[in-house]
C-alpha cells in the first residue's frame, strides 16, 4: 500500500543550521498494517508523516502509494485519500461549524461537487449512529459547534472525520497525547475498532510504550531520522517495554536515557 525509496529530508541545507532529519529511509507497509512509530524527540516520526502527506517536499528518494508516484503530488491532492488526526483536538475540524456540518463535508470528500443541499435526514441518522459509538454523547448535539466540544469530543470527531470515508492510509500524529489518560484510553480503543473493523492502513506516532506494544500489529522505533527497529508478529506480541529499551540500547549502540516523553506509560 505504501512504499519508501530512500526517503531524506533535510532543513536548512548548506548552512550552518542544517538538519537531516531524515535520511535515506526506506519502508514497506502492506495494506492493512496499523503499524505504531515510537522514538525520542527529533527522531523524526513527525517529518515522517509530514513527507508522506505532502507538508514537506523530500529532498531525495520516492513515496509510493498504492503503486502510484505521489512524490510530487501535492498535499491538497494526497488529502482525498490521505486521513489525519493530529495531536491537537483544535486541529482537523472546521470549529465554527456544526457537527453534522463537519460530517457532511467529510462524507462527500471525494464525490463531485453539486447544487444539492449536504444533509438530509438519512445522513442524519447515519451519522448518529457513528457518533453513538463513541459513548461520548455526540449523537445529541449534532447542531453544536464543534468548537464548544471537550478535546475528547473532538479527536472522536475527527478521528470519524478522517475515515468516513475509508482513507488509503490513516495518518496519526500522538492524536491522544493532549488527553487525560481516562479519555486517551477511549480514543485508542476507538481508534482500534475503527481501523480493525475498515481494515485501514495505518501509521500512528506516540510516545507511550505501552501503547506502542498493545496497538497495531506492527512497531517501528525510530532514532537520528533512521528506522533503528522494525517488529511483527509473534515478536510484538510477547514484548516488554523492558524488552523494547534493551533492543534500542542493541540498534542505537548507546544507553537509554530514560527520556520520559518516550518511556511516558499508562496510569491504569
Amino acid at each position: 500500500m505504501l512504499e519508501l525509496k530512500g526517503v531524506t529530508k533535510i532543513f536548512n541545507a548548506g548552512t550552518v543550521n542544517e538538519n537531516v532529519v531524515l535520511k535515506d529511509i526506506d519502508l514497506k507497509v502492506d495494506e492493512g498494517d496499523f503499524i505504531s512509530i515510537i522514538g525520542s524527540n527529533g527522531a523524526g516520526k513527525s517529518t515522517l508523516l509530514n513527507v508522506i502527506a505532502g507538508v514537506y517536499a523530500v529532498d531525495r528518494g520516492n513515496i509510493l502509494l498504492d503503486g502510484r508516484d505521489i512524490t510530487k503530488v501535492p498535499e491538497h491532492e494526497r488529502a482525498r485519500y490521505i486521513g489525519r488526526v493530529f495531536q491537537d483536538p483544535m486541529k482537523g475540524t472546521a470549529p465554527s461549524m456544526t457537527i453534522e456540518e463537519n460530517l457532511a463535508i467529510a462524507y462527500r470528500r471525494n464525490s463531485r461537487r453539486t447544487l444539492g443541499w449536504g444533509l438530509n435526514n438519512r445522513l442524519r441518522e447515519e451519522f448518529k449512529q457513528k457518533l453513538a459509538e463513541t459513548g461520548l454523547g455526540l449523537e445529541n448535539r449534532l447542531n453544536y459547534k464543534v468548537k464548544l466540544l471537550s478535546g475528547g469530543q473532538r479527536q472522536a470527531l475527527t478521528l470519524i472525520i478522517a475515515t468516513m470515508v475509508k482513507p488509503k492510509l490513516l495518518l496519526l500524529d500522538e492524536h491522544t497525547a493532549a488527553l487525560d489518560p481516562s479519555t486517551a484510553r477511549l480514543i485508542n480503543n476507538l481508534t482500534e475498532e475503527i481501523v480493525l473493523q475498515k481494515g485501514i492502513t495505518t501509521l500512528m506516532i506516540t510516545h507511550n510504550m505501552e501503547h506502542a506494544i498493545k496497538m497495531g500489529n506492527r512497531l517501528i522505533m525510530m532514532d537520528k531520522g533512521q528506522i533503528i527497529l522494525d517488529i511483527k508478529g509473534s515478536e510484538k506480541k510477547s514484548l516488554t517495554v523492558n524488552d523494547l529499551v534493551d533492543m534500542f540500547e542493541r540498534a542505537a549502540h548507546r544507553k537509554f536515557d530514560e527520556d520520559r516523553t518516550m518511556l511516558r506509560v499508562s496510569n491504569g
